[in-house]
C-alpha cells in the first residue's frame, strides 16, 4: 500500500478555496468556447 508522506493531516475547511478562486474558475469556464469542426476543435476566450 502507498504510503503518505504529508505530516499534517487536513480538514476540510482548511481545504475549501478563497472565494476570488472560485469567481475566477466560474468566470473563466463562462468565457470559454469549444467549437468541434470534423476531427478539429477549437477553444476560444471571449473577453
Amino acid at each position: 500500500m502507498a504510503k503518505l508522506y504529508t505530516e499534517k493531516n487536513f480538514t476540510k475547511n482548511e481545504l475549501e478555496p478563497k472565494e476570488e478562486t472560485v469567481k475566477f474558475l466560474l468566470d473563466y469556464s463562462k468565457a470559454l468556447s469549444v467549437i468541434n469542426c470534423n476531427k478539429l476543435k477549437f477553444e476560444t476566450l471571449l473577453n
